[in-house]
């Protein structure tokens, strides 16, 4: 019967887009997402297979945020500047497809290092792009960004549950061949998609991009509190399939841990397509609510005894995770000024992906090798508090200074 829903729900979200463009780009989504799914959930496994300690595998995860600070703002601003999203997605798709070759054939930590950092300078800006195109392609249409993101959850979702028994079959060290496969379909799916220009968006003028990008005070401090959210979610990212692994669980239980953190995404999204009001103190007050689930989420990952406990709570992530991320998505459109909206989206990225992925690959390893996976949730939990604490003071800062006032300001990206 559940079968039979699913599948309904599929015919139907794709009779529902007629532009065809607008189509490719769900099934881009959940491919895309569906491809990095299966590399991150088993790329720590494949690691420690090969010989790399906690520590050496914090540090090789850790490098791919280091390079997304300067790998998201580089493609973000060439997207904005050729108002071509399509073209850079193609290049960092045949670059990511490229390097990772290399990643999986050398053996010397130092040259994987020096491999990994090139191909997260392809990888790391996929998704922060990939939101850009979803909002232009919908600007001006009846279309919502939730409609078109969740099927990057249900690609994420079902291609880590199915990769896990295959690669139970084929080997850990074999990953490289599902995951080439699936950039092959993701790259062939992406010459349909549509360019993502804005029609009418003004120019910059010469010496105004960061001041334009940066001006906005709410965004700023937005961007500082996101990073003491995202360190935890990171440190989680990176190291629950070593915890799963440690706790006895199997490559299968790390697939369907990979899946409930997804598959419930769907939901949410259509949820905030269709309540949230985008006005920035709700948005905001939102944020701080996501903050607190993330708090409890760490909580209880800190008292976990069995592999299937920790997949249970992992459904709390398409609440925490899943709202975050729409949220900011959301705020970060309406902050930013429409011609540099790439360039914005880069920068949200680096609050999930960049600055706090290095904090975490560093400090996370570290803690877990030396005082436990239990004492690595613990942490966590008192730095996503901070956060909580900063969006409350945020939010009652936004309501004192005249919600409306602002809303006219930022409407305009001032």
């Amino acid at each position: 019967m559940n079968r039979t829903i699913f599948v309904w729900w599929i015919r139907r979200e794709i009779q529902l887009t007629e532009n065809k463009p607008l189509l490719t780009l769900k099934l881009f989504n959940f491919f895309l997402y569906g491809s990095i799914s299966i590399l991150m959930s088993f790329f720590p496994l494949y690691f420690q297979k090969v010989g790399f300690s906690t520590v050496a595998i914090g540090m090789l995860m850790a490098g791919g945020p280091f390079v997304s600070i300067f790998a998201n703002p580089f493609w973000g601003y060439w997207s904005d500047r050729l108002q071509n999203i399509r073209r850079i997605l193609i290049i960092m798709l045949l670059g990511n497809l490229f390097v990772v070759q290399f990643v999986f054939q050398l053996n010397s930590l130092t040259w994987v290092f020096i491999a990994m950092l090139a191909f997260f300078l392809f990888q790391t800006p996929l998704f922060s792009q990939s939101n850009s195109l979803i909002l232009n392609a919908i600007e001006g249409t009846p279309y919502k960004f939730g409609a078109f993101r969740l099927w990057g959850s249900l690609g994420w979702a079902l291609m880590a549950v199915g990769a896990g028994p295959l690669i139970g079959v084929i080997g850990i060290k074999n990953l490289w061949i599902v995951y080439s496969l699936m950039l092959l379909l993701t790259l062939f799916v992406s010459s349909k998609l549509p360019q993502g220009k804005v029609e009418g968006a003004k120019k910059i003028a010469k010496g105004g991009y960061a001041k334009a990008l940066f001006g906005n005070k709410y965004f700023l401090v937005f961007v500082i509190l996101g990073v003491l959210i995202s360190v935890p979610n990171s440190m989680n990212q990176t190291f629950i399939s070593l915890y799963i692994d440690q706790l006895g669980g199997s490559v299968v239980l790390i697939g369907w841990s990979a899946f409930l953190t997804a598959i419930f995404e769907i939901p949410v999204f259509l949820l905030f397509d269709r309540f949230l009001k985008k006005r920035t103190s709700t948005m905001i007050g939102c944020l701080v609510f996501v903050s607190l689930l993330f708090v409890l989420r760490w909580i209880l990952m800190s008292m976990a005894t069995s592999p299937i406990q920790i997949i249970f709570i992992q459904m709390l992530h398409s609440i925490s995770f899943g709202g975050y991320y729409y949220i900011g998505t959301t705020l970060t459109a309406q902050l930013i000024p429409v011609e540099l909206r790439a360039s914005g989206q880069a920068v949200y990225a680096l609050t999930w992906g960049g600055i706090s992925g290095i904090i975490a690959g560093i400090m996370g390893g570290w803690i877990f090798q030396e005082l436990g996976p239990k004492t690595m949730y613990q942490v966590s939990t008192l730095i996503a508090l901070f956060g909580v604490v900063g969006f409350a003071v945020m939010w009652q800062q936004i309501r004192k200074s005249g919600t409306h006032q602002e809303e006219s300001q930022l409407s305009t990206g001032g």
